[in-house]
């Protein structure tokens, strides 16, 4: 088994309930096992402005499915929900990132992993951290050594999602066991 992270985020139809949503289809991926989701963080739309502010979260999950076959599921996931994709960085009912693979670095045209905006979307890394507090990653490095500082931080804690939820307050690496 491998451990790895999946980025959710969704800013259409309900997106608090997206995200549940989209949890129960991760924890039904085959030869997989959701062990934990960081709860919701509220942010901001990194592309254009003239949206909805999105709910995003990070699961962790154990697999063996193999970094592209996790990615079609990924994505099949995200069609279930009715992703359509539009313009960049626009609105969406659900993206599903493949954030990090166990150690594995991966560069292709269909995959990067790690995730290239991994170390700069507080959306991102503060969920990540509240899950794994000592979290490294592939080829930088410790995750608290490549964020900004905490006064630059954009994105809120708003709670849990659901029963894998592990409340952290928004304070990265304050998971509760």
């Amino acid at each position: 088994m491998v451990r790895a992270y999946i980025g959710l985020g969704s800013n259409l139809d309900a997106p608090r309930r997206q995200l549940a949503t989209a949890l129960t289809a991760l924890a039904a991926l085959p030869q997989s096992r959701l062990l934990a989701d960081s709860g919701c963080y509220h942010s901001r739309p990194m592309g254009p402005q003239d949206q909805p502010d999105y709910c995003n979260a990070v699961a962790q999950i154990d697999t063996e499915l193999k970094p592209l076959a996790l990615l079609d599921a990924l994505q099949a996931i995200e069609r279930a929900q009715g992703r359509v994709r539009g313009r960049r960085w626009g609105e969406r009912t659900l993206d599903l990132d493949l954030l990090l693979y166990g150690d594995a670095s991966i560069d292709t045209p269909r995959l990067k992993v790690p995730h290239p905006g991994l170390c700069q979307r507080d959306f991102v890394y503060l969920p990540l951290l509240a899950l794994d507090a000592a979290i490294e990653v592939p080829g930088r490095g410790p995750l608290r050594a490549c964020i900004p500082p905490a006064g630059q931080w954009g994105a809120c804690y708003q709670g849990p999602l659901g029963a894998f939820s592990r409340s952290s307050g928004g304070r990265p690496g304050a998971a509760a066991s």
